[in-house]
């Protein structure tokens, strides 16, 4: 059902172009929306009207017309004054508020559609039954993504990026209290790289109204309709394990996690156990700043002793006397490939823990 306020200010629109006072009533005969401050009282005409067979009629000085919804009798329609000219003014407005609702009730249904198709509530039949019905194309590329703010989703998050996303074949909802989805037609997107410019563009509109925390993340893209909901899974997994091991990114995508996808799945007893074997009894939290900064910085060189020592600052030999004091308090060698790997995941499994600890 279309809003009490869209009325209000359709009709307000619609008398400045006509010049006529214009008055919607529902079919008990309630005021819905009115441009006159005095219309008197209609509310006993107007059911009389409702009642009568006639879809139009001037009745004291007014045009009373109905306003239908699919056969469904929803308002009537009050233009002040009489005559042709008058009539057939009231006439067009009553058709253009007819077509709003029509196109008010079609929005309802695609994004209850888009809600039940994200939350697989839907059987595969109708899905593509009710997507032929709504005019939804069911094979074009598709990608879910997931728009979060660390204050709850704000009331004004879902009509900015309505207002971002312009294309009809877009579809701009939400299935919680938390967050805004987007499910974006990507038909003529060839890389992921225009994909994370859209998400860009959403986030710097929402900052800018003053929303804070804004993260966005994203799943694969998909090229049925019935596979939206996986895109959506998807999206809402990157969205997690990018707060544990990217939560320096704004944007994520999920093709992007990496091993950090695999790590969200483990069960906590695996990982403590895992964590038992690599450390022993020793936290790796335990290790000092300058022993963390030289191991972070490693593997961003992709163990590159000469890049490494020379981005530190400091000498080869003494890079080299770091790792050796860490082989021996570990067991590992980051020299060495496959030790490199163990330690990389550990320290991973260990963000992952910590993060998990915090929702327990």
């Amino acid at each position: 059902m279309i809003s009490n306020q869209i009325l209000q200010n359709t009709i307000d629109g619609l008398k400045n172009i006509a010049h006529v006072d214009l008055c919607v009533l529902d079919t008990d005969g309630k005021e819905v929306a009115s441009t006159a401050n005095d219309i008197g009282n209609v509310a006993s005409v107007a059911r009389d009207f409702v009642e009568s067979p006639a879809d139009s009629q001037e009745i004291q000085g007014y045009q009373y017309f109905k306003i239908y919804d699919e056969q469904q009798l929803e308002y009537i329609l009050i233009c002040t004054g009489s005559g042709d000219n008058n009539y057939m003014l009231g006439k067009m407005i009553a058709y253009q508020i007819q077509s709003l609702l029509v196109a008010y009730k079609e929005r309802f249904d695609k994004d209850n559609f888009i809600k039940n198709l994200l939350l697989d509530n839907l059987l595969l039949v109708d899905i593509y039954s009710r997507a032929k019905k709504l005019h939804i194309q069911s094979d074009a590329k598709r990608v879910a993504m997931i728009i979060e703010c660390s204050s709850g989703r704000d009331s004004n998050a879902l009509e900015i990026t309505r207002t971002c996303i312009g294309n009809g074949t877009d579809f701009v909802t939400e299935v919680d209290e938390d967050n805004v989805i987007v499910v974006k037609d990507v038909s003529d997107f060839g890389k992921n790289s225009e994909i994370t410019r859209v998400a860009e563009d959403i986030l710097q509109n929402l900052e800018k109204e003053g929303l804070t925390g804004v993260r966005i993340a994203y799943g694969t893209v998909v090229s049925e309709i019935k596979e939206v909901s996986r895109s959506y899974k998807e999206a809402k997994m990157a969205l997690d394990v990018g707060k544990i091991f990217f939560d320096e990114r704004k944007v994520i995508c999920y093709s992007e996690l990496g091993i950090g996808r695999l790590i969200y799945q483990l069960p906590i007893p695996l990982c403590k156990m895992f964590i038992k074997e690599i450390f022993g009894g020793r936290n790796p939290d335990e290790f000092d700043q300058e022993t963390l900064t030289t191991i972070d910085k490693f593997f961003e060189n992709s163990l590159n002793v000469s890049e490494t020592s020379r981005q530190l600052f400091i000498h080869r030999n003494t890079l080299v006397y770091r790792l050796d004091k860490l082989q021996k308090s570990t067991g590992l060698d980051l020299r060495v490939f496959d030790d490199a790997i163990t330690f990389k995941i550990a320290l991973m499994v260990v963000r992952y823990m910590k993060y998990m600890e915090r929702f327990t």
